[in-house]
């Protein structure tokens, strides 16, 4: 019995490892260029079916494209009505494996033939670098996948032999929804279609059931890979719970279609197998499974757009998460999941830069200290989403977005840090004190907002980081008119320094949101550093946040990044080298 069993698990196993390895190798071999083909091509819900239909025929994956698809759906690259475009497509391309393996995979044994493209494989996968690697997997992958089908084919024919499949139900509506059972039962076990209707395609093959079972066996396949997006969709974020929830109800709906036509999809498959000339056996099982998946299709895309909104009617949106979009399941496709964490830092940006200028534009608004307690959340979950982006070595680019973003998430930490202490010590910005280094403050801010909105250029970073220079000269001259004896002889000294704090705290917040602008352009450019503007007179480009630490007002420092020595704040990560406060005191 272990003669038989054994080498049908494990050609079951070949061909599944086979299916990931070619999967996995042919996403990253393709990389950015696919990712842009499939944010080109899904301009319209036809263009995405489309897409979704060739994509996945292509990279053999209908799970990979769906978690890519997903993460711009998060990332607010393409719409939800797009994005069940795609995802009716995907269905009907993941019966390109059908044809692959009835095609090529059953009439021709390469299982032997492919051996040499395993041992190609490893060896570019282990010495090669890049996109040479990753073509190494897809050649391990594509043989390991027919050296599991000549396996399972093989001794398919000693397992009709140990059990009976005559035995299972053969005729009748019941009869036919009880295999198809059968069908899902297996496709939950494997945790893939493909594999289920690969072992379906061999059986049939080897003539261990009929074509009806075979038949009922596919629907089984195709209702049973809803599962898997059942599973995936566990604390995932409402867009993949709808992305998920839509690709469901195509198959499930399509599988039932297909099980109360079962006999006419049956005839239809005889008749175009007798009149196109092609045998009733295993292609003709291809056709019938495409048959029925094209019966969805028909059915679905002409109401797309409705089939969208009922959806999200089903998962209606709750209140809007300003990190909303960071979904785990991109963090397989890193390109996907930073853009996904630039758009969240973008949003976070904007929502304290706006709140920050309307304090400044209308002295005595206090600032919103829920939105802060949101901010906090969000960046909390940004710090610790980014972080978890997994990269290769060589990914050099990913690696300068990646701390880039830490950057400006830390960056973004200290000044919703500052605005918290207006809540507790506010500045009278209307004050004559203030007006000159306020004029400064608000030409910055509208800059920061124009560049968190995607509409600046490297001059605009260049011109907030002149604004910030020039807020912190004044910064410094106060202090140094004050600790010289220079201050107006009228006004005592106590409002003196608190006039130097406030100025100083503007310093500040001007600094950081200048780094935080200058961080997410950097970012935006997939990790290209951006040029520093050269600025006189500056400062540290960022010193110790709190008073006790600061150094006197004639001390020179080297310009350089945020240092880690705050005695109260650990450092941020290894990459960035920053230190976020811990605590909500007065930052002076």
């Amino acid at each position: 019995m272990s003669d038989i069993l054994f080498p049908f698990i494990g050609g079951i196993g070949l061909f599944l490892i086979g299916m990931m390895l070619l999967s996995e190798g042919l996403v990253s071999f393709a990389g950015p260029a696919l990712r842009s083909a499939l944010i080109r091509f899904t301009g319209t819900p036809f263009k995405a079916f489309l897409s979704g239909t060739l994509t996945t025929a292509l990279v053999q994956s209908s799970s990979a494209t769906t978690v890519t698809i997903i993460g711009f759906v998060s990332a607010g690259l393409i719409t939800f009505t797009q994005a069940v475009g795609f995802v009716i497509g995907t269905s009907l391309g993941n019966t390109a494996t059908g044809w692959i393996v009835a095609v090529i995979g059953l009439k021709i044994k390469f299982g032997f033939y492919t051996l040499p493209l395993i041992g190609i494989g490893a060896l570019l996968k282990l010495l090669g670098r890049g996109r040479v690697r990753d073509l190494g997997v897809a050649l391990a992958g594509f043989g390991m996948l027919f050296l599991g089908l000549t396996t399972l084919q093989d001794s398919m024919s000693e397992l009709s032999s140990l059990v009976d499949f005559a035995s299972l139900p053969a005729g009748g509506f019941w009869a036919h929804v009880i295999v198809m059972l059968f069908g899902l039962i297996l496709t939950i076990i494997l945790q893939s279609s493909s594999a289920a209707i690969a072992t379906t395609l061999t059986a049939l093959y080897t003539q261990t059931i009929n074509f009806e079972q075979a038949g009922a066996l596919v629907i089984g396949a195709s209702i049973g890979t809803t599962v898997t997006g059942i599973l995936v969709t566990i604390g995932a974020t409402v867009a993949a719970k709808r992305t998920a929830v839509a690709n469901i109800l195509f198959n499930l709906v399509a599988g039932i279609i297909a099980i109360v036509l079962f006999p006419g999809l049956l005839a239809v498959t005889k008749f175009l197998s007798q009149n196109v000339e092609i045998e009733p056996g295993t292609i003709g099982l291809v056709m019938f499974h495409t048959l029925f998946i094209s019966l969805g299709v028909v059915l679905f895309m002409p109401f797309n757009t409705r089939f969208a909104k009922f959806v999200e009617r089903l998962l209606p949106e709750k209140e809007e998460e300003i990190a909303g979009n960071l979904d785990n399941s991109t963090l397989g496709v890193p390109e996907v999941a930073l853009e996904a964490s630039q758009r969240a830092l973008e949003k976070i940006a904007t929502l304290l830069f706006s709140s920050y200028e309307e304090a400044c534009k209308q002295p005595g608004t206090a600032i919103d200290v829920t939105l802060l307690d949101h901010t906090r959340v969000a960046l909390d979950r940004a710090y610790d989403f980014i972080s978890r982006v997994p990269l290769e070595s060589d990914q050099n680019k990913l690696a300068g977005q990646r701390i880039a973003q830490l950057h400006a998430a830390d960056h973004l930490i200290r000044f919703r840090q500052r605005l918290f202490e207006l809540t507790t010590q506010p500045i009278d910005f209307a004050g004559p004190d203030y007006q000159w280094a306020l004029n400064h403050n608000l030409r910055m801010l509208e800059l920061a907002l124009a560049s968190t909105q995607r509409e600046a250029t490297q001059d605009t970073i260049e011109e907030i980081g002149r604004e910030a220079g020039t807020l912190e000269g004044l910064s410094r001259q106060l202090r140094h008119d004050i600790l010289q004896g220079n201050g107006r002889n009228h006004t005592a000294a106590a409002q003196l320094l608190h006039t130097t704090d406030a100025i100083r705290w503007l310093e500040r917040s001007g600094h950081h949101i200048w780094r935080v602008c200058h961080y997410l352009t950097e970012s935006r450019v997939n990790g290209h550093p951006v040029a520093e503007p050269v600025i006189e007179e500056r400062q540290a480009a960022e010193m110790q946040d709190h008073a006790s630490a600061e150094p006197a007002a004639d001390e020179q420092q080297p310009a350089s990044e945020p240092t880690a020595n705050n005695n109260d704040a650990p450092p941020l990560s290894p990459e960035s080298g920053e230190a976020p406060p811990k605590t909500e005191t007065l930052q002076r």
